[in-house]
């Protein structure tokens, strides 16, 4: 799914545009048993519980493709036709009406979501009637092209409350606050199928993580191979580009690499899908900058024993837009757009991190004339 799908799924959590039918859930202790269990018409609920709902819903769409958000692709390889995806499109289609396949879901999502603590499982169906879209990309409300249904699941932790005083109205007071249990933002969450190319795709699914991917979960809940870290992608083609370039990875080289992804980033900015980087544009972003001709061979080697067969993020190559220079208990972040005013030279004999300053210039804050 693109940023412009995850948008329009995400607009069906609110008051006016809401269809989603029923709302399923239950509560699990630290020791993994179920306390507690519910099914409801979600639209029956009070208001305030809706809007909270929304929340957790909402956050369960949010972050960046590739850092939070991750497609699921289950086709061929070991996942093709696999149990997981027949029973999570047997669950979307019972509309949660069926209370043995709803347990048989929580167990599963109990044996494999490595959690320390109580959290909620929430799962929710939906049958969104997809407006049609005319030449001009404009959605026609009364042009629908298909109706997507789908489920969503959302996991949350359930914590206590933190100690503390508090009034009471009618003793005219402060007391001790009781402590009770309250459901936290949502940790991880799934949307299947997924919504590409505004239809229901049902070999794949949308994962949301707000820190940490669980292998387990990704495999034998949804079916689907582990997708590489963000953190990894970026780490490892550091590490890709020290061995390809060997000695010749100096900082100029360092630099332009670097400049070269940008560049890229800032082409596909306004596309509506991520751009992703094939291992032979990899490999021509690299021997661009070298003055002699790498081996392929060696690089074809160690980019499969760093990522297999994937490509990689290009968002994830270039983070935020700055580039990290760290030394030994020094640490420098420059803008983009002031890379080339970083220089290594040597002064005095030694080799030196130079920064070329032009204007007023501050540290911790404080503003120095030279």
């Amino acid at each position: 799914m693109n940023k412009r799908e995850i948008a329009e799924i995400k607009r069906q959590f609110t008051v006016f545009n809401c269809s989603i039918a029923r709302i399923c859930g239950c509560y699990v202790d630290a020791e993994k048993n179920i306390k507690a269990d519910f099914r409801e018409a979600f639209l029956s609920l009070p208001e305030e519980e809706i809007f909270k709902y929304f929340e957790i819903f909402r956050k369960g769409l949010s972050g960046k493709v590739g850092k939070n958000l991750f497609n699921l692709d289950s086709r061929g390889g070991q996942f093709a036709e696999n149990k997981e995806q027949k029973f999570l499109l047997e669950l979307r289609n019972s509309q949660l009406k069926n209370d043995d396949l709803l347990r048989e879901f929580y167990s599963k999502v109990i044996e494999n979501y490595d959690y320390v603590g109580n959290y909620l499982i929430l799962l929710v169906y939906d049958a969104y009637d997809v407006p049609g879209k005319g030449s001009d990309n404009i959605e026609m409300d009364d042009a629908s092209d298909e109706v997507y249904s789908y489920i969503m699941c959302c996991i949350c932790p359930v914590e206590l409350s933190k100690p503390g005083l508090s009034y009471d109205e009618m003793a005219g007071e402060f007391q001790n606050r009781i402590r009770d249990r309250v459901v936290g933002m949502t940790d991880t969450a799934f949307l299947f199928p997924a919504f590409n190319d505004r239809s229901a795709d049902v070999h794949a699914a949308l994962m949301y993580a707000k820190k940490d991917l669980r292998g387990s979960f990704v495999e034998k809940v949804l079916g689907a191979a582990v997708p590489l870290p963000s953190d990894y992608q970026k780490d490892g083609f550091s590490e890709l580009i020290e061995s390809t370039l060997g000695e010749e990875c100096t900082s100029d080289i360092i630099k332009a690499i670097h400049e070269e992804l940008l560049d890229l980033a800032e082409e596909s900015r306004d596309l509506p899908d991520i751009k992703m980087l094939e291992r032979e544009e990899i490999f021509d972003i690299i021997s661009k900058q070298s003055e002699k001709k790498l081996n392929q061979y060696e690089f074809e080697a160690v980019y499969e024993n760093l990522f297999g067969g994937e490509n990689l993020m290009l968002t994830n190559l270039v983070g935020n837009g700055l580039m990290n220079v760290n030394l030994p208990g020094v640490a420098v972040k420059v803008d983009e757009t002031c890379i080339g005013d970083v220089e290594v030279k040597m002064v005095d004999g030694r080799k030196c991190l130079v920064i070329g300053i032009s204007g007023d210039f501050e540290i911790n804050g404080t503003k120095c004339e030279r």
